[in-house]
């Protein structure tokens, strides 16, 4: 299924794995696509649905014009999850993801069974911030954006590797619009309130070099919601599960055999 129909806008999707499986959904950071995911897949636990898709203005999916809210995110979402039939999922959604995961879960609760919230906030940097950024994107290019971008992303020894190309490249192969648009409902959000009143298996990650959001920010976040557990990777930044992917999946697998949702 490389591209689902939800009547408002086309998404690329992508369903791997034995449809009676646990769903886990993926959901991505701003300025990158389903592939951001890749190095993870081959360390989680067997058996699990893996669902990745591109959100608006991502990827392959629909580009609609701007301006977008984080509402329309998270409907888009809703809307993906409805028409695969998917209910009870573990979401997995890093930054600008997390925020949609945030959002998802307190909208559509039959959705969501556990969550995780890889380094992500309520609330991520000023609206003046995003917004900038955005007029600069339009103006300038993301190539005005991306150096600084891969500065807060990755530590220096990733950033020194050949690595460091496909994430380049996924940046800048983003449309700018869709970029803009999406920093744009960065912008507009603020989840604290709605995310203290979560109740549910929540799980937060972040990498102990992020310069995008910080440890203690995912962390303020994360205990929000009562109950909540959280772990910190050593030596990464904003993409942990890129630069760690096996220490990454360790601690997610542990979560979910922790919570009876996958086999000891």
């Amino acid at each position: 299924m490389p591209r689902a129909d939800l009547g408002h806008i086309q998404l690329h999707v992508r369903d791997d794995g034995p449809r009676d499986g646990l769903p886990v959904v993926f959901s991505n950071a701003l300025g990158t696509d389903l592939r951001m995911w890749d190095a993870l897949l081959p360390h989680l636990a067997p058996g699990l649905r893996v669902i990745r898709y591109d959100r608006r203005g991502h990827g392959l999916s629909d580009v609609p014009q701007t301006p977008y809210s984080m509402g329309q995110l998270v409907r888009d979402t809703e809307a993906l999850l409805d028409h695969l039939n998917i209910r009870a999922c573990v979401f997995v959604g890093l930054s600008l993801g997390g925020m949609v995961a945030q959002g998802l879960a307190v909208k559509r609760p039959d959705l969501i069974r556990a969550l995780v919230l890889s380094n992500t906030a309520a609330r991520i940097g000023t609206a003046q911030m995003w917004r900038d950024r955005a007029a600069v994107a339009r103006t300038q290019g993301l190539s005005a954006l991306v150096d600084a971008t891969m500065a807060r992303w990755f530590t220096a020894s990733f950033r020194a590797s050949p690595d460091l190309a496909l994430w380049r490249d996924m940046f800048l192969a983003t449309p700018v619009e869709g970029w803009a648009g999406c920093a744009e409902a960065i912008a507009g959000t603020d989840f604290y309130s709605t995310t203290a009143g979560l109740k549910l298996p929540t799980l937060g990650i972040a990498g102990e070099r992020d310069g995008s959001t910080p440890s203690d920010l995912v962390r303020e976040t994360v205990d929000l919601v009562a109950g909540s557990e959280f772990a910190l990777l050593r030596r990464a930044g904003h993409l942990p599960h890129v630069e760690h992917p096996a220490a990454y999946a360790e601690i997610f697998n542990r979560f979910l055999k922790t919570h009876g949702l996958v086999a000891e």
